[in-house]
């Protein structure tokens, strides 16, 4: 992988605990979920004085991975309430698939969905819920899930299964296949929708430099924006081939050990190829733990699970 350019920050921009995801709609505005329950709408990203937000809905647990609509309604993933579909008019929540095969569903993490109405959600961890993201980190236990949604139903079914903590969603061209974050195995993941590999899952991009979280793109011809919510740890690496024991072990220490997050920070977007198209990080960053990036109105803005506000960045230049 070629050296990154530098992610240059322009301002930041306050909102409130934890903007874990950010999408950005026609108008160029972003809306993140927060650690209390908001889903936040953000317009006036050039100026952080004049910016506005505006609260659009309250989910009543954590939001993290967002999917805008056609029809301007937001699909989101709540880690303790499951998918959810949110009106941005009237604020209203309603849940579309809160358990699968009769176990609740407790860590959904991201979400896309495609032309014929059918949704595609991660479910991260089946055995840490998300305060103890780092002990499923640490204990690899792969336990991650792909789960489709058909239209008109309200039961999901597991499509793909055994993911190292699935995270981040998005489709590819045409919508032939999805892309699938894989943030305990520092790689991406392509789940074939159509063709003779349909219903396969393959490697997409391997070790990575950190590890992926949210995924994003903008248009469909557009890259595909990952987020590296911490880079790559070689003692982890190393941990990851011990014994189960070893690594439950570890695990158990390591969510009651105080967490503070890196200086560094990166996003890579990526063509459907898989090939890198823009490879961006800082070093000493004072704005950590991105998961979450997407572009809006001429910036590249970022989200974090650990923050209280998001960073607005210069964009890359054009390739």
């Amino acid at each position: 992988m070629d050296r990154p350019t530098a992610l240059v920050p322009r301002h930041y921009i306050a909102l409130g605990h934890g903007p874990e995801d950010v999408v950005a709609d026609p108008r160029g505005r972003v809306l993140t979920g927060l650690a209390d329950g908001r889903i936040v709408r953000l317009d006036g990203l050039a100026d952080p004085v004049a910016a506005r937000s505006e609260v659009v809905a309250e989910t009543g647990g954590r939001p993290l991975g967002l999917e805008l609509l056609p029809d301007g309604a937001l699909l989101v993933c709540d880690a303790e309430r499951g998918l959810l579909r949110v009106d941005t008019g009237d604020g209203s929540v309603r849940v579309l698939a809160d358990s699968v095969a009769g176990e609740k569903l407790r860590f959904c993490s991201n979400v896309v969905s495609l032309s014929d109405g059918s949704v595609y959600f991660t479910v991260s961890s089946r055995r840490h819920p998300l305060d103890h993201w780092i002990g499923d980190i640490v204990e690899h236990t792969g336990t991650g899930r792909l789960l489709r949604l058909a239209p008109g139903d309200d039961t999901p079914e597991v499509v793909l299964d055994g993911l190292q903590f699935a995270n981040g969603l998005a489709a590819g061209s045409g919508e032939s296949f999805l892309v699938v974050a894989e943030t305990g195995a520092r790689r991406l993941t392509r789940y074939w929708l159509t063709g003779p590999k349909a219903g396969r899952g393959e490697p997409f991009a391997q070790n990575l430099p950190g590890m992926p979280d949210n995924l994003w793109r903008g248009a469909p011809d557009g890259p595909v924006w990952v987020a590296l919510a911490g880079p790559r740890v070689p003692a982890l690496d190393l941990l990851h081939r011990g014994t189960p024991a070893v690594r439950r072990a570890a695990a158990r220490a390591a969510v009651h050990a105080p967490f503070r997050p890196t200086g560094t920070v990166a996003v890579l977007a990526f063509d459907d190829e898989g090939r890198v198209v823009h490879h961006l990080a800082r070093r000493r960053s004072g704005y950590r733990m991105v998961t979450s990036v997407c572009e809006a109105g001429g910036h590249l803005v970022l989200g974090s699970l650990w923050e209280r506000g998001v960073a607005v960045c210069e964009p890359p230049a054009p390739k």
